[in-house]
């Protein structure tokens, strides 16, 4: 049983820490980085909800790796 519980847990970490749900993960923080400079750089209408579209966006890029993360069996 200890045996069995040791592989489920290596191979969880080995799920967890694969580099391509990392670079989701950096890829949703530049995408929010750029919503956030837009939404502060001009003062226009369309590019505020522009720029809160690509933060939203950018945001759900991060969760979704990050619900990957935790999801790991």
């Amino acid at each position: 049983m200890d045996q069995k519980q040791a592989q489920e847990r290596e191979q969880s970490m080995e799920t967890a820490n694969q580099p391509g749900i990392y670079k989701t993960i950096l890829v949703g923080v530049l995408v929010s980085i750029l919503g956030v400079y837009l939404r502060f750089a001009f003062d226009a209408t369309w590019l505020s909800i522009l720029s809160w579209v690509i933060l939203f966006v950018g945001a759900f890029i991060c969760c979704k790796a990050v619900f990957k993360i935790l999801d790991a069996k």
